[in-house]
């Protein structure tokens, strides 16, 4: 229960924490801040200094700001902030969340951090260890119950016993004893247990004889100053890697592939039965896991579309362009719109979570 609460409640700090983005540049600029508030109305509590009202609300979802010559008063239907500096409001949330994910990588580096490594690599490695990096559908693995995250501590058949701590030992073993029984000794978080699999003879195209992709992993702690490098170093990764993931995704649905197999979109459960999982592996996991929401919420939020971030920084750049304001209504009527069609996502994607889980 305690690691629900903790998970829900991080989702909460990263969006308090985008809106602060957008509150701060806005406040560097000397752009008036109606209100800002943590969670949403009805309010529960607020207080106005100088010209802002810092409010506390009902609703604990997130937070919201109220910059009215940012978002453009309807009824005036211009603002007398320069586009550049709205430009820069809007991309305050955003880039929040890569601040985010630098400070928490940075802070798991000099603590310790799980890197993958190559089974090659030796000398000073910290609890080396073979986690699962993904389970296929339908595959021997996910009939055992096994998920992302889980390590495999050792194999056993017929007495047999062999710890493994290196993929090609798992890969060798599986190959040896195709469509056998064997036991395998997992570590999910602080639980440590035992599965029964059958690797299979004729794993389909592109999966192993089990379903699982691995990667080998071990903790690595570095000086303060190298650390933000890294932090700095693996947030651009992440990054190019959503990108590049999302591509591949779009790829294959424009041509007609359908979703690649393993792929799968999670709604707010989903996420937060993840960031569950991360928090009982322990702190490192946790704040990885942490650390790469923030890039994917980063990446989300800078698409051009409109209701997101990214959205009203394509309308400001048509205004910059055209020379005057989109008309407001336009702008509301095409935002509204798009907003039902997200909503609308986060349903299903929800109602998924909900089959899987259940």
């Amino acid at each position: 229960m305690i690691t629900i609460i903790v998970a829900f409640f991080s989702i909460i700090f990263l969006l308090v924490l985008h809106e602060f983005g957008h509150f701060i540049t806005a406040k560097r600029f000397g752009i008036r801040v109606e209100e800002f508030g943590i969670g949403y109305p009805p309010r529960l509590f607020g207080r106005k200094f100088g010209e802002t009202v810092y409010s506390l609300n009902l609703l604990p979802f997130g937070a919201f700001v109220k910059i009215p010559d940012v978002e453009r008063v309807a009824e005036e239907g211009s603002s007398k902030v320069p586009i550049l500096q709205r430009a820069m409001v809007l991309l305050g949330g955003v880039v929040s969340f890569w601040i985010i994910a630098i400070i928490l990588l940075s802070v798991l580096f000099s603590i310790g951090a799980p890197q993958s490594i190559s089974d090659e690599e030796e000398g000073n490695l910290i609890n080396p260890k073979v986690q699962i990096l993904a389970v296929s559908p339908d595959s021997p693995a996910e009939v055992a119950g096994l998920r992302a995250g889980d390590t495999i501590k050792q194999f056993s058949i017929s007495g047999l016993q062999l710890p493994v701590d290196k993929i090609k030992e798992v890969q060798e073993f599986t190959e040896e004893h195709k469509g056998q029984e064997v036991i395998m000794t997992v570590e999910r978080g602080k639980e440590t247990f035992d599965v029964s699999l059958t690797p299979r003879i004729s794993p389909p195209q592109g999966e192993g004889a089990m379903g699982v992709a691995l990667v080998r992993t071990a903790e690595k702690s570095y000086p303060p100053f190298q650390a933000v490098v890294k932090g700095v170093q693996s947030t651009a990764n992440l990054t190019v890697g959503v990108f590049v993931g999302w591509g591949q995704v779009l790829g294959n649905l424009i041509s007609g592939h359908g979703i690649p197999k393993g792929v799968q979109f999670l709604g707010p459960i989903g996420i937060g039965n993840l960031i569950n999982q991360a928090a009982q592996a322990g702190v490192n996991y946790f704040l990885q896991f942490i650390a790469v929401i923030a890039v994917y919420l980063a990446v989300f939020n800078i698409l051009p579309i409109p209701a997101l971030d990214g959205g009203k920084l394509l309308f400001l750049g048509i205004e910059k362009i055209k020379g005057r304001p989109i008309n407001p209504r336009v702008e509301e009527n095409v935002t509204a719109g798009v907003f039902v069609v997200l909503v609308g996502l986060m349903i299903w994607f929800t109602i998924q979570d909900i089959s899987r889980l259940f």
